[in-house]
């Protein structure tokens, strides 16, 4: 089995066992405390997110918490909160801003995204993990979107990866153009960078 037939088996097999994991809605509540303790002493006021799929860990909760908090807190700049929409002239992604009940559509993928509002720049993005392993190294989808929105991003955002401790690949071995992600969070905590 070539290096693109066994990622694209791990992948399945990671998904599925998210999918089947019996605790899954713990282990999200449980992210939840850790993304928001996380996001407490944090500057940034745009922070780039996702829509879940197939079992992912749904960090809007927790975003649309850290929104209202700064709301609380009368900050003088408004958080905001942009969800990826496909650029699909250069295979990128561009956030646009997402708050609770905006009006939503359907992707060319099916992904649920914001409809008509504003593009916004992130200078915070939580990506997704299918699987991730030690260093930083992130196991997404196989598309490249976020590999190929990281390099156009300007400023460069702080990536910090969200994922179940079963996500984890212990011998996950990162291509050569595999970017580290700043930070992982998964159920138990911060797991990169390590202590």
């Amino acid at each position: 089995m070539d290096k693109s037939q066994e990622k694209k088996a791990l992948r399945k097999r990671l998904v599925d066992e998210r999918l089947a994991m019996p605790d899954r809605h713990v282990r999200s509540d449980l992210l939840q405390r850790v993304m928001r303790i996380w996001l407490v002493n944090r500057p940034d006021t745009v922070i780039g997110a996702y829509w879940p799929i197939k079992g992912e860990f749904d960090p809007l909760p927790a975003l649309h918490r850290w929104k209202e908090d700064g709301e609380l807190l009368d900050e003088p700049q408004l958080r905001r909160i942009g969800l990826p929409v496909v650029d699909k002239q250069h295979g990128t992604l561009k956030f646009h801003a997402w708050y609770p009940g905006c009006p939503m559509e359907n992707d060319a993928f099916g992904i649920p995204k914001p409809k008509d509002t504003e593009v916004i720049v992130p200078t915070l993005l939580f990506v997704p993990c299918v699987g991730y392993g030690p260093g930083g190294y992130r196991l997404g989808y196989g598309g490249g979107f976020y590999d190929r929105t990281l390099a156009t991003l300007e400023p460069h955002p702080h990536t910090v990866g969200l994922g179940f401790t079963q996500g984890f690949v212990d011998d996950f071995e990162p291509e050569p153009h595999d970017v580290p992600l700043d930070a992982i969070l998964n159920d138990n905590g911060v797991v990169w960078p390590a202590g």
